[in-house]
């Protein structure tokens, strides 16, 4: 299959920018929070982006408050119905969006859960989760993209990992294990791919999402309360993903780690 080259653009919503080249990304996860920032940003610069999650009726919604933004920078979001624990779901989701547009030069892994909870407390069903959609969920989105950014001999993995993935808490140990895993799978790749393909990993502290309503048990969703005071908003996560994106083709990113002030 030809495949296209990014198109050379200069984006509407930053009319004094130097001109960047619209890419055709892929967001996971991308029905709130992070993702939803993500996607948002990526559109109102211009890009093509392709959203997928489970939940498509929050990406019709997201599809439908960035159609203004969509309309002044050129460029556009694609709702795509998305399960990460799925390998064949995830497969077909990188291969739709080459079909459709003809390359793909970004995938942004943000999919992610995190039900704290302390390990004696037994939650085996939420461990399992956590594994599901943090790291098997991160393999696939790899594999699946892998061998296209080969063929095309170019692309960009985005892995939003977590400050988890540098520390470890009460109630986080095996969340911040599949954090850490997430970092040192990215970090791999890194290492083993060749120059043409670029790796980042971001990594945020507290931000505003749904991610602690999934916390079940009490105290820990107590103690996640007293620890969000101080959330910044997950548009600060899409500005360091847009700042690696938007680097020159021979600049590797590695990696960002952005979190409030106040979280010391």
């Amino acid at each position: 299959m030809t495949t296209q080259q990014p198109e050379h653009i200069q984006s509407a919503e930053r009319p004094d920018a130097r001109p960047v080249d619209r890419k055709v990304v892929l967001v996971t996860g991308a029905s709130s929070g992070i993702g939803a920032a993500v996607a948002a940003r990526l559109v109102a610069e211009g890009h093509v982006v392709v959203a997928g999650a489970r939940r498509t009726d929050r990406l019709r919604a997201l599809a439908g408050s960035t159609a203004e933004a969509a309309a002044r920078s050129g460029g556009s979001l694609h709702p795509a119905r998305l399960d990460v624990t799925d390998r064949a779901d995830v497969a077909a989701f990188v291969q739709d969006a080459r079909d459709h547009h003809g390359r793909v030069d970004v995938l942004v892994a943000n999919a992610g859960v995190m039900p704290l909870s302390r390990l004696d407390s037994l939650l085996v069903d939420e461990w399992d989760r956590m594994i599901d959609v943090n790291v098997r969920g991160l393999l696939h989105g790899i594999a699946a993209a892998l061998p296209v950014f080969a063929a095309q001999g170019s692309g960009h993995f985005v892995t939003v990992a977590s400050i988890g993935a540098h520390e470890v808490v009460p109630t986080g140990a095996v969340y911040c294990g599949t954090k850490y895993a997430a970092w040192a799978i990215t970090e791999g790749l890194r290492q083993e791919l060749d120059p043409s393909v670029r790796v980042t990993t971001v990594s945020p502290g507290v931000v505003d999402s749904e991610l602690a309503d999934t916390i079940t048990e009490a105290g820990a969703a107590e103690a996640m309360h007293a620890y969000r005071a101080h959330a910044i908003g997950p548009e600060a996560i899409a500005s360091a993903v847009s700042y690696a994106l938007a680097q020159p083709s021979d600049v590797d990113v590695n990696e960002i780690v952005v979190r409030p002030v106040r979280q010391r």
